[in-house]
């Protein structure tokens, strides 16, 4: 029993460590329906290195996601332009399940009055993990103010294969809050 307990207490916290936040800002004057075309300005400065497979990835997911909104890329003289900006760093998360074994109710006897004895154990883990904050803005290119930036935080999947899979979920996470939905 108390290591199917554990074993549940365990995934349940995998689960919610696991979760992706998002949040989004938006410029609510800004008329998103004139966005047509969007160029690329890049990984800004300060984020996390990333690998080559992995910039590639990302590059790939967003390129989809606008192309299902009818947004045409181009190198230069777009609509609006928009960057990245990432950081990963290592967490740890700690759990702790406590078993009582327990002692009987009140007692009144030959062996004195009061409660009964009993004794409990407290089990610590501890997992590392890697925590990743995406940053992507768009700007209008005319202004080059901000007009939309959306922000997903969550659990970095160490396994390539497992990224393949991740990167373009948690981009299309991020780009379901984006005002211009996909074209069915």
């Amino acid at each position: 029993m108390k290591t199917i307990l554990t074993a549940l207490l365990v995934v349940l916290t995998t689960i919610f460590v696991s979760a992706q936040k998002i949040t989004t800002d938006m410029d609510d004057t800004y008329d998103f329906s004139k966005i047509k075309t969007w160029e690329w300005i890049g990984f800004q400065e300060g984020s996390t290195e990333l690998n080559d497979l992995d910039r590639k990835r990302m590059g790939d997911a967003f390129l989809s996601e606008f192309s299902e909104r009818k947004i045409v890329y181009q190198k230069e003289d777009a609509d609006v332009a928009v960057s990245i900006f990432i950081v990963v760093s290592k967490e740890t998360s700690t759990t702790a399940y406590t078993n009582y074994y327990g002692g009987s109710g009140y007692r009144y006897g030959r062996g004195g009055r009061g409660w009964g004895g009993g004794y409990a154990s407290t089990t610590y883990t501890e997992s590392d993990y890697l925590q990743g904050t995406l940053v992507f803005d768009v700007f209008d290119v005319k202004s080059q103010e901000l007009v939309w930036q959306g922000v997903a935080t969550g659990v970095v999947k160490e396994k390539p294969e497992k990224r393949d899979k991740s990167v373009p979920k948690s981009v299309g996470k991020l780009m379901k809050k984006f005002p211009i939905k996909k074209v069915k």
